[in-house]
């Protein structure tokens, strides 16, 4: 193998899934960016950025908030999710990424910022074999394929139109994401921060109903509270929304990193 191969250096980017939850829609949205420069010209892609050097890269997943968001948010609100490096999910220069995901205890306003023409929020939605993002007329699955050698196989059939498919493995990382955060609702709901400090049942039901492909009428909301009653901190107090009994309120018990 020649040196000059050995010693390639790949590019090192941070890839942020920045979750959000819009009280008037009752919906989980995530943060989606129209990419302003090459490779992906004119795609929807996930924010990224480049890792600086002197950074760590939860940092980089702070400042990548910053710089697109404008809130400044502690450690608590962002958590690792993986690694991703397979030579065929960039083209030209290697790029590995390493993903993130952020959960915004409120839904603010977007700007685009630098290498994006756009920034918008996209509703969550489920099919029997995807999650969905959707934003008035446009529409972004996740990937059906279950297993990742088998999407990099296809990864350039898998970014072939940039209305219906996001940048580089966009689809695979979002995949990745939505399995990661059903399989930690029932120890671990981080994601739930997304509703604020404090919530109802009624909008945790919201918030999981998504990721279990499931309506949120037929989560049950008496065994959801007996079921999660160790993840959950009644906070005594309650808030009224119109007509009935008013809801109780509660908070994560904890928080793992």
């Amino acid at each position: 193998m020649a040196i000059q191969t050995i010693l390639e250096r790949p590019f090192i980017t941070i890839t942020n899934l920045i979750w959000s939850f819009d009280h008037t829609t009752n919906r989980v949205n995530i943060l989606l960016v129209k990419r302003d420069n090459h490779p992906f010209n004119g795609y929807w892609a996930l924010p990224e950025t480049f890792m600086r050097a002197q950074e760590s890269a939860e940092e980089a997943a702070l400042r990548l908030v910053r710089e697109k968001i404008g809130m400044d948010l502690s450690g608590s609100h962002t958590e690792q999710l993986a690694t991703f490096t397979n030579p065929q999910r960039t083209p030209g220069d290697r790029a590995l990424s390493l993903a993130y995901m952020t959960f915004l205890p409120e839904k603010p306003q977007l700007k685009a910022g630098y290498g994006a023409s756009d920034a918008r929020w996209f509703t969550m939605g489920y099919t029997d074999t995807t999650y969905s993002f959707e934003n008035d007329q446009r529409l972004f699955n996740t990937t059906q394929t279950p297993v990742q050698r088998a999407y990099y196989a296809n990864v350039t059939e898998n970014q072939s139109d940039p209305d219906k498919h996001l940048a580089f493995d966009h689809e695979w990382i979002l995949k990745v994401a939505c399995d990661r955060i059903r399989n930690k609702l029932d120890y671990q709901p981080n994601v739930l921060l997304i509703l604020g400090s404090k919530f109802t049942l009624k909008d945790a039901r919201r918030v999981y109903s998504p990721f279990l492909k499931t309506p949120v009428d037929d989560i049950d909301n008496s065994n959801f509270k007996k079921s999660h009653q160790d993840l959950f901190t009644d906070l005594g107090t309650s808030e009224v929304k119109g007509p009935g009994r008013p809801a109780r309120l509660y908070k994560l018990a904890h928080l793992i990193a």
